[in-house]
């Protein structure tokens, strides 16, 4: 007994209880590692981000791909998507005619088109029997697209679906798949149970047929596409896989498999690494808006040849409103046929990226490996030395990562062994560190007695937060305030009590309002309200939070105003209603605790704050309550009824902005009359900023017949001021239809 107390006073003293710890530690972490629940997983997908965003692909050389844009351009002109087939095969013929290597839609056509002879002639009333015949007898549009494909080289998009819809025509053409390897493929792609497909007239002609469909993480980031996939039980290419095989008139793919899954897949002259699920690792350069071409100009047949000829050309849109905007390690909205462009670029020019196989196993070794040196050496280090050697051990993990990613274009983990490696750092810092608690509570005893202990707290544990200046973030600011409150106030000049209490009454509600929704309010101007959101604490919803919040502080107003009606008419007192305008802006802003030595305030300044401040201005100016920044209304358009209002210069900045209006929720997004009256809106705004003065004067008076009009009238009369000033005084050349406000 005596000589085992002996040995565990040794092992105690030499080895101790932290190193101990911290080998528990390892075998948990690479415990974690192997199990790589999600947020494992999304930390490492960030760091991936991060090469990314240093390092994008390089662009230079021939570009291979050209897009054709289905932009906002070629809506305004050739009308609402879906087009006329025939429209679709005069820009196959046009792409063609102008030397197009292949053509690849990022759309589909499931359903024959709307405007086929034969259904028009079934639709249209009135028609003579001959003249109904006749059109029976003409070819369907379906049947024209088909020519122009068949003398051309098109794949066609397809989208896998969710379920399955109809049973799947076995006898349209499917691509021919092989696997090579140790298991089968079948059991690691992304399955769908059904598959959306082109009319068969226009089907069976096409060179090929891919699908378009795209996973996104779980934070909605487009990193990986998938290259192969399970679609109603067959195993199908992807959109720009499957022009990848035309071209090179491959006429199988070749899918190679290993025990943990898809290594890669080969067709003639490439082979493609993929993840094991059969996804490439995208390779993304920077947004470069010089590879599209409006699907006008194609159709118009005034496209520089040199865009055309010889390229990989892929048919798709960037417009807001056909909803085919992703989220990239290198942009926030990036339209998804750029993503297919992006792959053909990465595999013809040979720059992939990819995670290797064994790199599970690189990052378990290195873990281990730096774990071990760690519990070695770093209880024999002083703390300076700690803080050196800590350093050094993340410099060595992230700079080896950088090198295979650099050099080898390799995605090899750092964050795991250094999330490990920090762990047990953190373990033996406590350890070291035990022995100057004592100390550490005699200076917080000591500061306590000049601050709060709460600021006190905030010290020690981030100090930056208690400093002048702050950090830059991107953040929601609403400016409101009641409009004629100084009419207002002079009722109350012979009761300052009476007005100090009305403030509270409206300012009370409002400001729950904006704490209820993650708001944080900044500051209160006499009658008027600061506030942001996304700070101090994340809240990735900020922009819908904000205009949430706008919306029920109307109503928090309206039951104000009826209770105040009420009690005038009860007191005999006039009654004037209280009316809020309200400006909400997203964008970067410098948050943080501003002020002097003496007094500082938690804030935010930045030019984003200065163009909310300037929308609540402009709420009176255009009859709307709620006006928002571009960026606001991209971010909420799906949950509310968003009306284009203006683009707009304001006073003090050299870049326009287009503003909105928030008419309500989904429920009034929805409604019939809401639509009528943004088409009738969009059609004022696209004649106006056309120069079509008297189109846009059509556009407002059918405006002003229209159901709910009155909501649009402060809106017409402005347009209609503003159109008859420019029919005496026309703009100048190059006028892109923005409006310089002279008032802030």
């Amino acid at each position: 007994m005596k000589r085992l107390r002996i040995w565990r006073r040794w092992f105690a003293r030499k080895f101790g209880f932290a190193r101990m710890l911290c080998l528990g530690l390892l075998i948990v972490f690479a415990g974690l590692r192997v199990w790589d629940p999600p947020p494992v997983q999304e930390l490492r997908l960030r760091t991936f981000d991060m090469f990314q965003l240093i390092d994008p692909r390089d662009k230079k050389g021939v570009r291979p791909v050209t897009i054709v844009d289905i932009d906002d351009k070629s809506l305004a002109k050739f009308g609402q998507w879906p087009w006329s087939r025939m429209r679709i095969a005069d820009m196959i013929i046009n792409l063609t005619n102008n030397g197009a290597v292949a053509i690849g839609f990022d759309v589909v056509f499931s359903e024959a088109d709307r405007l086929n002879p034969d259904l028009v002639a079934n639709q249209m009333r009135y028609l003579d029997d001959a003249t109904r015949t006749k059109l029976r007898e003409l070819p369907s549009n379906d049947q024209i697209l088909s020519e122009a494909i068949k003398r051309s080289r098109v794949v066609l998009g397809e989208t896998g679906l969710p379920e399955v819809g109809s049973e799947l025509d076995k006898t349209l053409p499917f691509t021919g798949v092989a696997t090579v390897g140790e298991e089968n493929a079948e059991k690691f792609l992304f399955e769908f149970p059904g598959l959306l497909r082109n009319v068969p007239v226009i089907e069976k002609v096409a060179a090929g047929r891919g699908l378009f469909s795209i996973k996104t993480e779980r934070d909605g980031f487009i990193r990986r596409v998938p290259m192969i996939m399970r679609a109603q039980g067959n195993i199908m290419p992807s959109l720009s896989l499957e022009i990848l095989r035309v071209i090179t008139g491959t006429p199988t793919l070749l899918v190679r498999t290993d025990k943990t899954g898809v290594r890669a897949i080969r067709i003639k002259g490439v082979e493609i690494p993929t993840d094991k699920n059969g996804q490439l690792w995208v390779h993304y350069a920077r947004r470069d808006p010089s590879i599209y071409v409006s699907a006008a100009d194609v159709l118009d047949n005034t496209v520089p040849p040199a865009k055309l000829a010889g390229k990989l050309v892929l048919i798709g849109t960037s417009a807001a409103g056909l909803n085919d905007l992703k989220t990239t390690p290198v942009s926030s909205t990036m339209p998804g046929v750029e993503i297919h462009a992006q792959v053909l670029e990465s595999v013809l020019s040979g720059a992939v990226i990819s995670q290797p196989n064994y790199a599970l196993g690189v990052e378990l070794l290195a873990a281990l490996i730096i774990g071990i040196l760690v519990i070695i050496f770093t209880p024999n280090l002083g703390p300076v030395r700690l803080v050196i050697a800590g350093a050094m051990f993340a410099a060595v993990l992230i700079g080896t990562s950088w090198f295979f990613y650099w050099k080898y274009r390799y995605l090899i983990d750092f964050t795991y062994p250094l999330l490990s490696t920090t762990a047990i750092y953190l373990t033996f810092i406590f350890s070291s560190f035990v022995r100057e608690q004592r100390q550490r509570k005699e200076i917080r005893g000591i500061f306590a007695q000049y601050m709060s202990p709460v600021l006190v707290e905030q010290m020690a544990q981030s100090p930056e937060k208690v400093v002048l200046g702050g950090e830059e973030r991107e953040m929601t600011i609403m400016f409101s305030d009641v409009r004629g409150f100084t009419t207002i106030s002079e009722s109350y000049k012979h009761d300052p009590q009476g007005l100090i209490a009305l403030m509270n009454r409206f300012l009370t509600p409002l400001t729950d309002v904006i704490i209820e929704e993650k708001g944080y309010v900044d500051k209160y101007m006499g009658d008027a309200i600061m506030a942001f959101w996304n700070a101090p604490l994340d809240d990735k919803a900020h922009e819908v939070n904000a205009c949430e919040a706008a919306i029920q502080m109307l109503e928090k107003i309206d039951v104000v105003n009826k209770d105040r009606e009420q009690e005038a008419a009860d007191g005999g007192h006039v009654y004037i209603p209280l009316n809020v305008g309200i400006g909400l802006n997203t964008g970067i802003g410098v948050v943080g605790n501003m002020g002097s030595d003496l007094k500082k305030n938690y804030s935010v300044l930045g030019d984003s704050v200065n163009l909310a401040s300037r929308l609540e201005g402009q709420t009176k100016e255009y009859g709307f309550p709620i006006i928002v920044g571009s960026r606001t209304a991209l971010a909420a358009k799906d949950k509310f009824a968003i009306l284009e209002l203006d683009f707009i210069m304001v006073k003090g900045k050299t870049e326009p902005e287009v503003i909105y209006a928030i008419a309500g929720r989904e429920d009034v997004m929805h409604s019939a009359a809401f639509q009528r009256l943004r088409n009738i809106t969009i059609e004022m705004l696209g004649c106006y900023r056309s120069r079509d003065w008297q189109g846009a004067l059509d556009a407002i008076e059918r405006g002003r017949r229209s159901e709910d009009a009155d909501t649009l009238e402060k809106l017409f009369g402005l347009y209609e001021a503003r159109i008859k000033d420019f029919q005496v005084d026309p703009p100048p050349e190059g006028w892109n239809g923005a409006f310089a406000l002279l008032t802030k």
